[in-house]
C-alpha cells in the first residue's frame, strides 16, 4: 500500500504518491481546479488507482503555530476526503513547504509558467517525504 500527500490550494492542488516501500515520494502531479468537490473527486479517483492506504493533507499552520484561513481550508478538505473514502486522512504540518519548493525550482532553473505548473507537485512531494521520514 502507498501513502498520498496533498498540498491543497484554491486553484491548484499538488499530489504525490509514495513508492510501495513507503520510503520515497514517487509520482507527483497537479490537479488544476477551483472547484473543491471536483478536486476531492480527482483525489479519490487517484487514491483508488494507486492503491493508497493513507492520505496526508498538508496543514499550513502559521509560523507561530496558530491556525489561519489556509489551515482551516485544509481541515475542511481533509474532512471532505474522510467522508468520500475509507482510508485514514491525517493533517501534517507543512510550514515552509511551498517556500522550499520554490527554492528547489529556482535552483533547477524553472521559472515563470513552468514553475507555476509544478510548484504544488513539488510541495506535495516535500510533505510526503516529511511524513515518510517520521515513520
Amino acid at each position: 500500500m502507498r501513502v498520498m500527500a496533498i498540498d491543497f490550494g484554491d486553484a491548484r492542488t499538488g499530489v504525490s504518491v509514495s513508492d510501495l516501500t513507503l520510503t520515497l515520494a514517487g509520482e507527483s502531479w497537479v490537479i488544476h481546479s477551483k472547484n473543491v468537490n471536483e478536486t476531492a473527486k480527482k483525489v479519490v479517483d487517484a487514491l483508488n488507482s494507486h492503491d493508497v492506504s493513507k492520505i496526508v493533507v498538508g496543514y499550513p499552520k502559521n509560523m507561530n503555530g496558530t491556525i489561519g484561513e489556509r489551515a482551516e481550508k485544509s481541515e475542511r478538505f481533509a474532512e471532505m476526503l474522510r467522508s468520500l473514502c475509507d482510508v485514514d486522512v491525517i493533517l501534517w504540518d507543512e510550514r515552509m513547504t511551498t517556500m522550499s519548493a520554490n527554492r528547489i525550482l529556482n535552483d533547477s532553473g524553472k521559472f515563470g509558467k513552468k514553475r507555476k505548473n509544478t510548484v504544488d507537485a513539488v510541495a506535495a512531494a516535500l510533505i510526503l517525504e516529511s511524513y515518510l521520514g517520521s515513520l
